[in-house]
């Protein structure tokens, strides 16, 4: 599995059966470089990630994995593409979804299509391998190995970096957060664990001893925040006082000219009478963020959710008259939710339900004015939704 990519480097993750030195070998500018050893162990639940660096950006690099020495599928090279310079105007993508499940994660189809399209990463808000595990921790390494014998999960996650946060069902189950009730901290902290080890993320928290799964780094042009709406979750308060506090002080730290910021749930309050989501749960939360993107004119804020299955998206107006928008991409395992559109929501984009989609965002920054758009995309190249934006509409 790719992840953390940047213009001069990528992690590549590995779970070897026993364990092992892993290698990662790069063809670069004709030369064949190799990184490692790193050694997978039981500490590490047989995982091993590999750091490869010294990379050109903007630069197409075929590698190849080996363990104990031996180079896994002999005569066959994988491949993956390195981003821009930050400061370099390009046009770039990112995709993004939820709630594959195992229906998506098993879809050759979806895989073929997200793929064709070169994104530089694919950004997963929840709901993705563990189903309603709670505390049975050898369940948790069951879901998250038979994904990795989905080949359409394979090949995804080979050639195209992936980056994970959690929602309710990685957790423990349906809408449960913090230390549900029958369970204990120890059950908490070895579900986040198994997460930790299951994914390729650039960090988790707030540095070396911080709790939560949350993170900050940056794609291309954007900067892109992964909130933990689980961990740290109690009454009345969504994030956290301690993620709060550092979600506030990323914002005003971007550098980027757009910023995706990541939430499990949802930001608005239309879907289902608003269950689960940020604005019932803790209004005074997401205001405090709103309020603070407002009053320092952050631009390019995109917001993305998950949670309900299916797809909808939808303007939030604020008083100000200012709208932050919301792309719901709840549809990689193609179930069935909530009802997709409503004639009561008036703000809202589209909406779809029993279907294979995913959302990409397509980055323009050679425009003096950058533009993003947003499309929904079918699993057959049909697009649902398209919706052009540039980074003064989205700045308050």
């Amino acid at each position: 599995m790719l992840g953390n990519i940047s213009p001069h480097g990528v992690n590549v993750w590995i779970r070897t059966l026993f364990p092992a030195p892993v290698e990662i070998q790069v063809k670069n500018e004709g030369k064949l470089q190799t990184f490692g050893p790193v050694g997978s162990s039981a500490e590490s639940d047989l995982t091993a990630i590999v750091k490869v660096s010294g990379l050109n950006p903007n630069t197409k690099y075929s590698y190849r994995v080996l363990v104990d020495g031996e180079p896994l599928n002999p005569g066959t090279e994988k491949f993956f593409v390195t981003p821009p310079e930050y400061d370099q105007p390009a046009k770039t993508k990112i995709a993004f979804g939820s709630c594959y499940h195992r229906w998506g994660l098993c879809n050759q189809r979806l895989s073929e299509q997200i793929r064709s399209r070169e994104p530089l990463a694919m950004l997963l808000n929840g709901d993705m391998a563990a189903q309603d595990r709670n505390n049975n921790i050898a369940m948790h390494r069951v879901d998250y190995l038979l994904r990795d014998f989905h080949m359409a999960w394979k090949k995804l996650a080979a050639t195209i970096p992936v980056y994970a946060t959690w929602d309710d069902h990685d957790y423990f189950d349906n809408d449960l957060y913090n230390i549900p009730e029958g369970y204990t901290k120890e059950d908490k902290e070895a579900v986040s664990d198994i997460f930790r080890t299951s994914w390729n993320n650039p960090a988790y928290g707030t540095g070396k001893d911080g709790h939560g799964v949350f993170f900050r780094t940056r794609i291309g042009p954007a900067d892109v925040i992964m909130l933990d709406n689980r961990y740290f979750r109690e009454e009345g308060n969504y994030l956290g006082d301690e993620q709060m506090e550092w979600l506030e002080e990323q914002l005003l730290d971007c550098e980027g000219p757009f910023i995706i910021l990541s939430n499990g749930t949802m930001f608005s309050d239309y879907v289902s009478n608003g269950k689960d989501s940020w604005g019932r749960f803790d209004p005074e939360g997401r205001e405090k963020i709103f309020n603070l993107i407002e009053k320092n004119n952050i631009g390019g804020v995109l917001l993305i959710s998950g949670d309900r299955h299916g797809a909808r998206g939808f303007k939030i107006p604020r008083p100000s008259g200012f709208n932050f928008y919301e792309f719901g991409a709840a549809s990689l395992g193609g179930r069935v939710g909530p009802p997709p559109i409503r004639a009561a929501w008036d703000t809202q984009l589209y909406g779809i339900s029993g279907e294979y989609a995913f959302g990409e965002f397509s980055f323009d920054t050679t425009l003096p004015d950058p533009e993003v758009t947003f499309r929904l995309i079918h699993e057959s190249g049909t697009i649902f939704h398209e919706l052009t934006l540039t980074r003064s509409q989205l700045t308050p």
